[in-house]
């Protein structure tokens, strides 16, 4: 079977913001196709949205696997692909130290090489429909690095770097580029052992539907970085020169 309407491609699509968009986008009538390495949770969710939805269990570091859910997706949407949505991501809090190397690497990983084998993966579907875009999920955290959230930050300035690159890169084929920054969120990412202090010093204040209402927003518009609600704030802090930045941060996170 194969679908003639606007078709996203998600990732991370079992819960969080991840789901939060595909059942926005399915409410607007988007054909959605789900991806996430959690198979339980797939189960559980893909149902909802009938035969409005593909979905395969689907490792973003895994560049067969990737392979593997994008010709699945491509058989259901006659190699349509009108978004591809990056938003799986992992997070690892503490004091950079403490944090095990396999850990570190592993969060790169997922957060920027997860990224770069979707944008491969999908380029070919993506450059044959026209007015196709890439949104990649990004962070607050992109601005400047945080405190016990080194490498996460670090992944997601990679992200950020990513995107205004190949926004001009491949305009050529005809894809829009561009992320969606936030603070912290409530989604399952925070539910953790071991919590970065600022997390309960600038609180978690932002829903998943607000961010997949901003990843509409960044699918349909003309801005690289897309901001959602809340950020304001934190993107005046991460901004300011270093050596002012870095008391402030330092009150922040400890």
């Amino acid at each position: 079977m194969s679908v003639k309407r606007e078709a996203i491609f998600i990732t991370g699509a079992a819960s969080g913001i991840g789901l939060a968009t595909a059942r926005l986008f399915a409410q607007r009538g988007w054909f959605v196709g789900l991806y996430d390495v959690n198979r339980g949770a797939l189960d559980a969710v893909s149902s909802e949205f009938g035969s409005n939805c593909c979905c395969q269990v689907m490792d973003v570091a895994d560049e067969a696997s990737v392979a593997s859910a994008v010709r699945h997706f491509a058989a259901y949407t006659d190699g349509r692909m009108d978004v591809l949505f990056n938003n799986a991501g992992i997070i690892r809090m503490g004091n950079n130290h403490r944090i095990a190397l396999a850990e570190q690497r592993r969060v790169m990983d997922i957060n920027v090489y997860g990224i770069l084998n979707c944008i491969a993966g999908c380029f070919p579907l993506l450059r044959n429909t026209p007015g196709s875009r890439i949104v990649n999920m990004s962070s607050a955290s992109s601005l400047a690095g945080v405190p016990q959230l080194a490498v996460y930050a670090a992944s997601k300035a990679a992200v950020g770097s990513l995107t205004e690159s190949l926004n001009i890169e491949l305009e050529e084929h005809g894809i829009f580029v561009c992320d969606v920054r936030a603070p912290y969120v409530k989604t399952p990412l925070l539910d953790r052992d071991v919590r970065a202090a600022s997390v309960d010093r600038l609180g978690v204040n932002l829903t998943p539907e607000a961010v997949a209402k901003t990843v509409w927003k960044a699918a349909h518009g003309r801005t690289v970085h897309n901001d959602t609600k809340g950020i304001l704030p934190l993107r005046a802090l991460l901004t300011l020169p270093a050596f002012v930045r870095k008391p402030i941060m330092k009150l922040l996170t400890t």
